[in-house]
Formats: C-alpha cells, structure tokens, sequence
C-alpha cells in the first residue's frame, strides 16, 4: 500500500508552501487509494510549542483535508529513539563531540581543505574527552562516517542508491546514487532532546512502514544522508517524490522566517479553502 506522511515542526503557522506541500502528498496518496499520515515533529523543546501544534491541526482541517490515525508526536516517543541512538553507540559507530556550534562554524572557517574536515572532526583524544567528560560537559553523539564505512564494506558503502520519482532542485530522477558523505560526522542525538532530525525522521519511516517520502525539494540533500542511517539501521527505504518549491510574489521561497504570510492570516482575511486549493493547483477531489 502506498503510504505517505506531512511531518510539519510547530515552531510557526503554516504558511501557503506548507499547504502546497501538504496537498502534494494528501493528493498523491489519495491517488493511489493508499494511506496519508500527519506526524508533528516536536524533538527541539526550545522552539517547539502547543499553540503551533494546534494551529497545524486547525490549518489542515480548515485545507480539508483528512489524515489516517492520529497524528504521531514525536515527543511521545523518545524511548524509541534513545533505543535506536543505543544501537548505533553499541556498535561503535558513534562517538561524543563536545564542540559547540560556535566551535564547528570557526572551524569551518579555519578548515585548509574545505568545510568537510570541520563537519567531520573525529573523536576528542582520550584524555580530553575524560576530562569534559568528568567536567560535566555537554556532548552530542556524531556519527562516524569512517567506522560507518567498515561497518558497512566497501560494496555496500559505494553501491547505495536511492528512486526519485520527483525531482532534486537540479532535474534529478530516477534511481540516483547516495553519496554517504553529503552530512559529514552528521549529529543523530543532541544534548537537550537525545535525538536529531535525521534519525528521528528515518526511524518513525521505518516505524510507521512510510512507502513515498513527497516533500519539497529543500530536503533533497538530506536523501543521503537518511539512505545511509537505513542502511546501518536495517530500515527499508522508501521512494523520494521531491517537488518544487513554492514562491511569493518576489520570488523567494515561503519560509518561516522570512514571516511569510500564515494560512490562519489569509483565513482572517476572507481567503477559503476552494480558492486557496485552486491558487496552489488542487481541486478538492485532489
């Protein structure tokens, strides 16, 4: 069965690129008679907040459109995700890093060869790493992207791939190599909520049996570096559908942080559901 899933964070309203995303994968899973699933991804206890989560639930609703299930909090889970970080740690592949983000951005900056060695700095020496330890310093857990390689061999490691059936922001289709080194020692558990982005997502894929990841194109990059924590994981990998990006007026992309005009704003305004759905392409058969 085709299943799908809009995984929004509630850390803002949505806005019209989340609705045009949103009925991108509603449709395309009402099309293939299969299964559209809502996921909030509330892991950054910062940023994240209840209000906005509501808000998602009334903006989707007022769209009109229908979910299967209730909508999985990834907050409720962490369990599940500390259980899978403890997988990867247990194996060896991971390893505590102490530096702050300031510290990696100065890196980068200081990096002879590029920004690749700054976002893939290793394990601190021994003896350092006791002593912050001991110190009580944070750590994250960064993924080694070397012992990844050992792990996997060198067949596997070279020979990963991955379908589109939508396009990367260059024309990208097709069954498309991964390159496993696009994320450099990528983060997959952080200080504050035991979990990153990228394990977080790929886990609740594998979890909830995601067969079609439709999402925009700003994501494409990041297909690498999941196809390569499915593979560690064991997790099967889905087919990416990534579409287009939706633009205002000015041509810039509709982003939260450029305070781009909510859903909630244009409902206020007098906007409906049928003729924003007609703006962004949609009838309400989808």
């Amino acid at each position: 069965m085709f299943i799908t899933r809009f995984a929004p964070s509630p850390t803002g309203r949505l806005h019209k690129g989340h609705a045009f995303s949103a009925l991108t994968a509603w449709s395309a899973a009402k099309a293939a008679s299969g299964r559209f699933l809502l996921r909030i991804e509330d892991i950054d206890p910062t940023r994240c907040k209840p209000e906005y989560e509501a808000g998602i639930l009334e903006d989707l609703t007022w769209l009109e459109l229908d979910w299967d299930g209730p909508a999985r909090r990834q907050s409720d889970h962490l369990g599940g995700y500390a259980a899978a970080v403890e997988s990867l740690r247990a194996r060896g592949l991971l390893y505590r890093c102490f530096r702050t983000r300031k510290d990696i951005l100065k890196a980068i900056g200081d990096a002879p060869h590029g920004a690749m060695e700054a976002v893939r700095p290793g394990p601190h020496p021994a003896e350092e790493e006791a002593r912050l330890l001991a110190d009580g310093a944070a750590f994250a857990w960064r993924l080694s992207l070397d012992r990844a390689r050992e792990a996997l061999g060198e067949t596997i490691w070279t020979g990963m791939s991955f379908t589109e059936e939508g396009a990367g922001p260059d024309g990208q289709t097709g069954v498309l190599p991964v390159d496993p080194t696009a994320g450099g020692d990528v983060v997959l558990a952080r200080k504050d909520t035991g979990v990153a982005y990228h394990l977080a997502v790929t886990h609740d894929d594998a979890l909830q049996g995601v067969t079609h990841v439709v999402r925009g194109q700003d994501l494409f990059a990041a297909t690498s570096v999941q196809r390569l924590i499915q593979t560690l994981m064991g997790w099967p990998a889905p087919v990416y559908r990534h579409h287009r990006l939706l633009a205002g007026p000015d041509g810039r992309r509709y982003a939260k942080r450029d305070r781009s005009v909510t859903l909630a704003e244009l409902r206020a305004g007098g906007m409906t559901p049928e003729v924003l759905r007609a703006e962004l392409g949609f009838s309400r058969g989808g």
